[in-house]
């Protein structure tokens, strides 16, 4: 055998076996059966490829196999070992050398064939419950472990019944690597394996340490009840693609890594409840959510001092399926703060909080570490538990967090009273508690935020400073101390969707950027921005120079005073030519307050800007807009005026009616909006055309008196002129 060290291995003073492929399944042409020697309990002395084949039943060995060659065990039965074997290959089969370095961790690449094989139907059994029974061969000063010379290819059984740390060198084959349960050893997993089969941890397995990377990227499953480990070695990344299930009560997933090193997990941590040892499985992935009985399917994570990321960017299957009282999750500092990120690409849902508890007790203690849900296209991860780390919680640019499952029992939300607490959100952050009110402040990014639960969400403090949309579908967003003066624009886009800024600042919006949608602002609003017409203030509505209110899609309806300034965009009112809509002959359309966009075929209608259902008066008007202005919008003429409806709407009156046919004369008492001429669809000709009438019939009075007093000057002329 011979090692080869090149590029960054050989830099880091790497270890490196190098090496020929697997043999193959079935035992060498020609190989000597021992079966009659091992049954005698006599030791066998190897002088090539050997053959035991194993009765039914359980056969003890108290031998050992010595010498050079190799070993297939086959049959039926079970062979226990009860001393350790020690014996090589054949030299013309060894070609591993080895090289250390100042600081060397071990890496084996090309094993050689196997050394022992087991065959589909055996069950080779190490050791009774102590510390001898082994098959092994250690010739290389590898360091922190003992790595076995002796390949071993299992398609049956390979039980470890030891109580030491053992190493089997590289194993392939597609069956059943065992260890009993409660079974005081440990296996360090060490290199890339090809094994297929189900490895079954009953108490300890190493996957991997800082001397030596793992992977098992053929491995079928891992059925876990016991403490399965992962570490790195330096600046390495080990990734584990199974499955792991757990059948009792008491397993967990402890992770480390060194500086620069990452653990990938993409498989799924689940309950077992059928299949046995050789295939676990779940009969239904609902039983992850609820407690079994006896809690046999309580299951957790210890990550500590990791740098852990659950999928790769091609699952939507979450590694920690459940909730709370199923699955338990800590993040841990050790030697560093511990990293826990998200990469799926469909939508996944964490039920459980994360903590920093010791074990099943994960909210004994907050979180040591941080959470990044990444950026891949298709990442929507669902908090619906409330965390319990201390940390940053980053959404990248296309990914979804949600805060809340939407339904009974799924709310979520974030420890934010943590010292290091903060959300850096640029992907898009969405809240949806349906029963507990969610609070949170210090989050910033470029991504968006929306409220779409019908619990009330609050944001608190200046440290609210993310540049994204803003939009409530429905429920209530607060403000308290914040006025989302960063947001890009806030959309109110469902009629029951509130924001509350009684809290903020001057309990005012003050906004700089755009409102609009047909939701509710809890309060009032001051405006450089720009207001899309369809939201309703409840407080006082004052637009500033540099503000502007867009026309067209309903009217802004305001409780409290109004103070107007700054531009009128009218040019989204529709065309009075715009057909109207269909007649139904079974449900007449009721009228339309003017001013809600509804037309007639007799042309242009009054349209509400601002139905100002405050008493007060409206002050100001927009710029170069006074009362009676002319203004072209949907291609038609209007004037408008502040004083219409009842008296203080901002209205839109078609430009054939008088300046002030949409005011209210001065002193005439004030009634319901609806009572007025202007707040009437459908009117005819006396909701705007009457005007010209009465002037016609006043110019024609006027011709009629000058006629009258002519007549009389010329009779009055001819008596005097008579009587001279």
């Amino acid at each position: 055998m011979r090692t080869r060290v090149s590029g960054a291995a050989a830099a880091l003073g790497v270890v490196v076996a190098g090496v020929a492929a697997p043999g193959a399944t079935a035992a060498p042409a020609g190989a000597k059966d021992v079966t009659a020697a091992v049954l005698a309990g006599d030791d066998v002395t190897l002088s090539g490829d050997t053959v035991v084949t194993v009765p039914a039943g359980r056969t003890t060995y108290d031998g050992v196999f010595r010498g050079r060659g190799t070993l297939t065990v086959r049959g039926s039965g079970t062979l226990i070992l009860t001393k350790d074997s020690d014996f090589t290959l054949p030299a013309s089969r060894q070609r591993v050398t080895t090289r250390g370095g100042n600081h060397p961790y071990t890496t084996v690449s090309n094993p050689d064939a196997p050394a022992i094989t087991v065959e589909r139907g055996a069950t080779l059994q190490y050791g009774t419950g102590g510390g001898t029974g082994l098959i092994g061969h250690f010739p290389y000063d590898t360091p922190g472990y003992r790595l076995n010379q002796l390949n071993i290819r299992v398609d049956g059984t390979l039980r470890l019944s030891l109580v030491r740390t053992v190493n089997l060198g590289t194993i392939s084959g597609s069956g059943l690597v065992s260890q009993p349960r409660f079974m005081w050893g440990k296996l360090d997993i060490a290199g890339t394996h090809p094994f297929s089969g189900v490895i079954d941890n009953g108490t300890a397995m190493d996957a991997g340490k800082s001397e030596y990377p793992v992977s098992l990227p053929n491995a079928r499953a891992v059925l876990n009840q016991g403490t399965w480990t992962v570490d790195t070695p330096l600046g390495q990344t080990v990734t584990l693609r199974q499955n792991f299930y757990q059948r009792e009560y008491g397993s967990d997933i402890n992770v480390q890594s060194r500086p620069g090193s990452k653990v990938v997990l993409t498989g799924q941590y689940s309950w077992s409840d059928r299949g046995g040892d050789t295939n676990p499985s779940l009969s239904d992935p609902a039983l992850n959510w609820r407690p079994a009985r006896k809690n046999v399917n309580k299951r957790g994570t210890n990550i500590k001092g990791a740098d852990v990321q659950w999928g790769d960017g091609t699952t939507d299957r979450i590694f920690m399926p459940g909730t709370a009282e199923t699955v338990y999750i800590n993040l841990l500092a050790a030697r560093a703060r511990s990293r826990l990120t998200f990469d799926y690409d469909g939508p996944v849902t964490l039920g459980a909080p994360i903590g920093g508890g010791r074990f099943h007790d994960t909210l004994s203690a907050p979180g040591a570490g941080d959470v990044v849900i990444k950026g891949t296209k298709g990442n929507d991860v669902t908090f619906a538990a409330v965390q319990y780390y201390d940390g940053s919680t980053t959404v990248q640019k296309g990914a979804v967090l949600r805060l809340g499952s939407g339904r009974k029992g799924g709310d979520g939300g974030l420890h934010t009273k943590g010292r290091l607490y903060k959300v850096v959100n640029d992907g898009s952050l969405i809240l949806r508690n349906t029963a507990a009110p969610l609070v949170l402040s210090r989050i910033g990014g470029s991504g968006s935020l929306t409220q779409s639960g019908t619990a009330t969400a609050t944001l608190t403090g200046a440290a609210v400073t993310y540049t994204g949309t803003t939009t409530v579908t429905k429920g209530t967003l607060a403000l308290d101390g914040t006025g989302l003066a960063h947001s890009r624009a806030i959309r109110l886009t469902g009629s029951g969707a509130r924001l509350d800024v009684r809290d903020a600042p001057g309990a005012t919006l003050n906004l700089a950027t755009s409102l609009s949608g047909r939701g509710t602002v809890v309060g009032s609003v001051t405006s450089t921005g720009e207001v899309a017409g369809g939201v309703t203030v409840t407080g006082d509505y004052a637009q500033r120079a540099g503000g502007r209110l867009v026309a067209g899609g309903g009217a802004l309806k305001v409780g409290g005073k109004v103070a107007l300034a700054g531009r009128l965009d009218a040019r989204a009112v529709a065309s009075p030519d715009a057909p109207a809509p269909p007649k139904t002959e079974e449900k007449p359309k009721p009228k339309s307050k003017a001013g809600s966009g509804a037309r007639t075929k007799t042309g242009a209608e009054t349209v509400t800007l601002i139905d100002h259902v405050g008493r007060g008066r409206t002050t100001g008007t927009f710029s170069g807009l006074k009362e009676g202005a002319t203004v072209e919008a949907g291609g038609a003429g209007y004037r408008i005026s502040y004083r219409g409806g009842d008296g203080n709407d901002v209205v839109l009156a078609p430009a054939t009616a008088s300046p002030s046919a949409s005011a209210r004369a001065a002193g005439e008492p004030s009634g319901p909006k609806a009572a007025h001429p202007q707040n009437a669809a459908g009117r005819g000709f006396l909701s705007g055309a009457w005007w010209p009438v009465a002037a016609a019939l006043g110019l024609l009075a006027t011709l009629l008196v000058a006629a009258a007093k002519r007549r009389r000057g010329r009779r009055q002329g001819g008596r005097h002129a008579s009587t001279r």
